[in-house]
């Protein structure tokens, strides 16, 4: 099982939060303990999935945001207006 002050040790060495002296024992201890190691690699790998559906769930709010501002007929001014300043003018 892991403890809160390892989570919490390893959120800090993830998150560059440790002094040179700190993350060399922290490396040293992950050399000691396979097992520390694996949560490590755990802990980074979820880190990575949940800014991963984090950056998906932002694409879609700006998705749907630009499909009310460009599609329903009461943004209609507005979406004129923005077309406008990315047309090369002739």
């Amino acid at each position: 099982m892991t403890s809160w002050n390892e989570t919490r040790q390893i959120e800090e060495y993830l998150n560059g939060s440790f002094d040179t002296g700190n993350v060399l024992i922290f490396e040293a201890q992950m050399i000691l303990n396979p097992q520390l190691h694996d949560k490590v690699l755990w802990q980074n790998k979820a880190y990575t999935i949940i800014q991963q559906y984090g950056r998906k769930q932002l694409k879609q709010e700006i998705e749907a945001i630009h499909q009310q501002l460009f599609t329903q007929p009461g943004h209609l001014n507005f979406s004129k207006k923005i077309r406008l300043l990315f047309t090369n003018p002739k």
